[in-house]
């Protein structure tokens, strides 16, 4: 008896976004790796450590968050920047690796504010306003403690914020060779953070209202769309939860959501790429519809890319069928680099296992050499 056919799924089949083609709908989520050297510069392990994703058949790498300036947008200890020459130099050998193994790779670009903790440049920190942050510093990434009570941001520390995304993504650009940008909005970081009611208590033009607190992530768009020119790919992702606020969600509900859609449809962003904890779940309690199908409703012209526990096939399918155009996957891609090779074989997967969040440098040779 014949083997029953393989009905091809819609996850491999091809897409475009801003003239840059993919063969498939699939990407790796960025994720913190802590593997850089003191100086914010990645090193080889960081290397083949992109490289396998590609090899493994993902069309599309993010890369985990980059700090965009000197000043206080580090995160972490451990973390990479693209502040200067050295660093962007060093990125060019990832981004060349992932380019040779057939893929394609984004700079996702970020900063941190009132959740920095080891930040070599500052020890104290900004946030749109003073007040400390909800739960602990991440042990997982070397933090120990409450966070620290932040500084009010000043207008003049804004536009420098704003300044760094620009500059850092110039770098990606023309001397690292990423082939898109992507502005992290999302998981309780600075721009989050102006975003959020409770951690944006300003009465200037940065607070107010859910679309005014957008603002910020709006004019990054504009000021790095102006460094980076019109043909770049270039998008922001947006979250509910945060690392600190797991379980958050916008006050303004479906409402809010569609505001905020409707506003980054209008800014100079060609996606969004939206997070959340189980993607096809209802984005708010009672309701029936996901913060991706809020998405393609609202932005529809948006190339959209969803994130979120979608590494069993029929999940990621069925996200795709409210509107996403893109899967992106982080814990699934991480224990399976080459999810994508072993999915369309009908191959078992790996489990996962906590192990797997380690640090580059704890990653075995024979895994990054997979």
């Amino acid at each position: 008896m014949n083997a029953p056919a393989i009905i091809p799924s819609p996850v491999f089949t091809g897409t475009s976004l801003k003239g840059l083609d993919f063969a498939n709908r699939l990407s790796v989520a960025p994720m913190t790796r802590i593997s850089a050297s003191c100086a914010g510069v990645p090193g080889e392990r960081m290397v083949r450590y992109y490289q396998r994703f590609a090899r493994g058949g993902f069309s599309l790498v993010m890369s985990e968050g980059i700090y965009t300036d000197k000043a206080y947008a580090q995160t972490y200890s451990g973390q990479p920047g693209l502040t200067d020459r050295e660093q962007a130099d060093a990125w060019r050998r990832a981004v060349d690796a992932v380019h040779a193994a057939g893929g394609s790779i984004f700079a996702q670009l970020m900063h941190g504010g009132a959740l920095s903790q080891g930040n070599p440049y500052r020890s104290d920190t900004i946030g749109p306003s003073a007040i400390r942050p909800k739960g602990s510093q991440m042990t997982g990434y070397r933090g120990d403690g409450p966070y620290a009570m932040p500084r009010e941001i000043s207008e003049a520390e804004i536009a420098a914020a704003i300044e760094g995304f620009a500059g850092a993504a110039r770098l990606a650009i023309e001397v690292a060779g990423f082939d898109g940008i992507e502005i992290h909005g999302a998981n309780g970081y600075l721009l989050d953070q102006f975003f959020t009611d409770y951690t944006n208590h300003r009465q200037d033009r940065w607070g107010g209202d859910i679309v005014a607190r957008f603002g910020l992530s709006l004019e990054v768009l504009k000021a790095v769309r102006a460094a980076i020119g019109p043909s770049v790919p270039l998008g922001l992702r947006l979250s509910q939860g945060k690392v600190n606020d797991f379980r958050h969600k916008w006050a303004e509900r479906e409402q809010g959501a569609a505001r905020v859609f409707e506003a980054l449809a209008e800014s100079p962003a060609d996606f969004a790429h939206v997070t959340e904890f189980e993607a096809w779940r209802p984005a708010f309690e009672g309701g029936e519809i996901s913060l991706v199908s809020l998405a393609r409703r609202h932005a529809p012209r948006l190339f959209l890319i969803a994130n979120g526990s979608l590494h069993e096939l029929a999940r990621a399918e069925q996200v795709m069928e409210s509107g996403a155009d893109m899967i992106a996957l982080g814990r699934g891609a991480l224990v399976n680099p080459d999810w994508p090779h072993l999915t369309a074989a009908r191959s078992a997967l790996r489990p996962f296992e906590l192990s797997m969040l380690a640090p580059i440098s704890d990653i075995k040779d024979s895994e990054l050499a997979l």
